[in-house]
């Protein structure tokens, strides 16, 4: 038990230390995420501000704009102001007269409103005399009530003679109930009469078999030996002394077995095994919740890996369907139909390492077979699929990048699929002219690429890196139009 104790105590100060180490390490963690994410808010600020100051300097401009031409527009106006006040003198004289021809108007409408509402008033009188006579044509039509009284007193006899005969019905239905009431009693009476007969049937049947088992009984008692049931008496009789001895030996081992059980409480009593179930308890507590968390961290792994290896496939998918379609809009030879990226999962990786590792693989495709790239393909094949590749990462991965940036993209290309190429790029700006934070940099030497793209109506402006006259790099804005004079 010391020694079970010592290992415990051993397993415990080594579970604290690793504890204490996860807890420093998790802390650290926390601290370090922390500053990254403070890090990424500042920069968000920083770029929000960025995107306030450039928008504000586009409103500053078009408010400037916006002033001279309403300055323009109001020494417009004050010119118009002028030219109407001009015209306004004959105007009023003219107001005069129009007044006077209105008021004049007015008092024939006012003599003819009093015409017109002396014949409403005499209209009126005329209709309160036809109401009046019609309510004395009313007074003579009710007169014949006497009759209408006559016919329903009449109708009133034939409802008490019906309501009559149906109280008759009423009281022979009530007796054929009540008869039908004492039929039923009379049933119950004789099933209760006939579940009693059978209950004492069954129990004389029962009683007549316990008769036949007493009579087998004496039979049998009758057929037994008197010595043989002696002799199985004292052999009994023996067993039980056996028994009573087997019992003394018993207690005597019960009160040793009483005396070590309370000198070990004693024992336990102890500073060395005090608080030991306590103790023991906890660690088991620890041990059974640390199974738990390796089983729960098993499912979670499991389930993870589930997940990551089902959006890998369909992100490799995404990945290899925009490439299709890249390469069969860009590339304009006939040896290759399409290409696309293949993953193998790594085999040679040992049981203990539960790491996913994948090997990743360029083929080409031409009808139904298929060949690594890898040492099969020309200079210009593999630059051009290594842009395509790029582009469709950039694609499926930065959903919220939009920043696309391409190094001497036509380095070992042929004319034609340098051609096909600036299409592809602007086809991909097109695409992506509705993103507000999309933005493509190309930086190439190749100054008829550039002017392949400025066919379109995205690129209007360049810049040039050159020395100046002090030997010095500077960047200069150039418009597209300028190409012709550069391009050889």
């Amino acid at each position: 038990l010391l020694q079970v104790s010592q290992e415990k105590q051993e397993k415990k100060h080594q579970w604290d230390t690793v504890t204490s180490k996860i807890e420093l390490k998790q802390t650290l963690k926390q601290d370090q995420q922390n500053q990254v994410q403070h890090l990424k808010c500042t920069v968000n600020e920083f770029k929000a501000e960025k995107l306030q100051i450039s928008s504000s300097m586009q409103r500053r401009q078009q408010l400037e704009e916006q002033t001279v031409e309403l300055t323009t527009e109001v020494q417009s106006l004050n010119r118009e102001i002028k030219d109407a006040k001009e015209q306004l003198f004959p105007l009023e004289t003219t107001l005069g007269k129009l007044q006077q021809e209105k008021e004049e108007l007015s008092n024939k409408k006012n003599t003819s409103y009093k015409i017109t509402q002396e014949k409403i008033n005499d209209i009126k009188e005329k209709v309160k005399n036809i109401h009046n006579h019609m309510k004395e044509i009313e007074n003579y039509i009710q007169g014949g009530k006497d009759e209408y009284k006559q016919q329903k007193e009449s109708e009133l006899e034939k409802v008490t003679v019906q309501l009559k005969d149906s109280e008759k019905k009423k009281e022979k239905i009530n007796k054929e109930m009540g008869t039908i009431r004492q039929d039923i009693d009379t049933q119950k009476i004789q099933e209760r009469w006939l579940e009693d007969n059978l209950t004492l049937r069954k129990r004389n049947e029962d009683l007549k078999e316990v008769e036949d088992n007493i009579k087998q009984l004496l039979k049998e008692m009758g057929e037994m030996q008197v010595p043989q049931l002696k002799r199985n008496q004292k052999h009994l009789e023996e067993k039980i002394e056996d028994l009573k001895r087997s019992h003394s030996l018993a207690l005597g081992r019960q009160h040793g077995f009483e005396e070590e059980i309370l000198r070990y409480k004693r024992e336990l009593k102890e500073q060395q095994f005090k608080n030991a179930e306590e103790k023991y308890r906890e660690m088991m507590i620890i041990m059974r919740t640390t199974e738990l968390a390796n089983k729960d961290l098993d499912i979670y792994y499991r389930a993870l890996d589930q997940a990551i290896m089902t959006f890998h496939s369909m992100k490799m998918e995404e990945i290899n369907k925009i490439i299709r379609d890249l390469w069969r809009s860009t590339y304009r030879g006939q040896d290759i139909d399409y290409i696309e990226i293949r993953s193998d999962a790594d085999e040679n990786i040992s049981a203990s390492d539960k790491r996913r590792s994948y090997n990743y693989r360029v083929v080409m495709t031409k009808g139904d077979t298929a060949l690594d790239m890898r040492g099969r393909c020309s200079a210009g094949q593999k630059v051009l699929a290594s842009l395509i590749i790029r582009l469709a990462l950039a694609e499926s991965f930065c959903l919220n990048c939009g920043i696309l940036a391409l190094d001497e993209p036509t380095t070992n290309l042929d004319r034609e699929n340098i051609e096909s190429l600036a299409y592809a790029l602007v086809e991909i700006i097109k695409s992506r002219s509705q993103q507000r934070n999309f933005q493509l940099l190309v930086i190439t030497h190749d100054e008829d690429f550039v002017e392949l793209l400025s066919r379109s109506e995205y690129v209007e402006k360049f810049y040039r890196i050159k020395k100046n006259l002090d030997q010095c790099s500077e960047i200069v804005k150039c418009s597209v139009k300028t190409l012709g004079s550069y391009v050889h």
